[in-house]
C-alpha cells in the first residue's frame, strides 16, 4: 500500500491528531506496542476528521485536566519556582488566554524561551506528556479555523508568521510504554 501524502493544513492536523488518539488509547492499555486496534482507532478517526463526521474534542476537557494537575510543571513534574508558560509563543501571536496557557517550572519555561512548543521537544529530545501535544494541536486546529487556513496547502504556509509550526506537528509517536498521557504518570511511577 503506497503512503498518503497530506497535502492541506487539516490533512495533516487531522493525521497530528488522529496519531495522538491510537497513542492515547494504548498507553490507556497500558500497551508496550501499537496493536491493530490502536491503528483501527487511528484510521476511523482520521477518515471521520476528514469528511466531516467526526470532531475533535474540545479545550474544554483540557482544561478540566489542567486544572487537576495542580501546581505542577506541565512538562517535567517539578512543583517549585512555577509560572506560567505560552503554548504559542507570544513573540509568533501566540494570546494571554486560558487556552494557551500552562504551567511550567523556571528551568522548562527559561529552556524552551520563545521557540515553539514542538521545536522545543525536538531540542530536548523528549516527548511531552499527550495531553500538553493535544492541547497544542486543538490551538494549532482552532488558529487555522478562525483564519481560514485549513484548506491551504502545508507548502503555502512556509512564507506566514504563525503561532505553530505545522512541518513539526507530531505525526509519528514513540512506542506507547515511552509515553505518558500527563505528566503525573511519571511522578507516581
Amino acid at each position: 500500500m503506497a503512503k498518503q501524502k497530506r497535502e492541506t493544513v487539516s490533512e495533516v492536523i487531522y493525521y497530528s491528531y488522529a496519531n495522538l488518539a491510537m497513542a492515547h488509547s494504548a498507553v490507556d492499555k497500558k500497551a508496550t506496542k501499537y496493536s491493530v486496534g490502536n491503528y483501527m482507532i487511528r484510521a476511523k478517526l482520521y477518515k471521520g476528521l476528514k469528511d466531516g463526521t467526526m470532531n475533535m474534542r474540545s479545550i474544554f476537557d483540557d482544561e478540566k485536566i489542567k486544572i487537576q494537575l495542580g501546581n505542577m510543571c506541565n512538562n517535567c513534574g517539578c512543583s517549585e519556582k512555577l509560572s506560567l508558560d505560552h503554548i504559542f509563543p507570544r513573540k509568533f501571536g501566540g494570546k494571554d488566554d486560558a487556552d494557551n496557557l500552562i504551567l511550567a517550572c523556571k528551568s522548562c519555561n527559561s529552556s524552551k524561551g520563545k521557540k515553539d512548543l514542538m521545536e522545543w521537544m525536538i531540542i530536548k529530545g523528549i516527548f511531552l506528556p499527550l495531553m500538553v501535544i493535544r492541547r497544542y494541536l486543538k490551538l494549532t486546529f482552532n488558529y487555522c479555523t478562525v483564519h481560514n487556513l485549513l484548506n491551504l496547502k502545508v507548502a503555502d504556509l512556509k512564507t506566514m508568521e504563525l503561532p505553530f509550526r505545522i512541518d513539526l506537528l507530531p505525526t509519528k509517536f514513540p512506542k506507547p510504554c515511552d509515553l505518558v498521557l500527563n505528566i503525573t504518570e511519571t511522578i507516581i511511577e
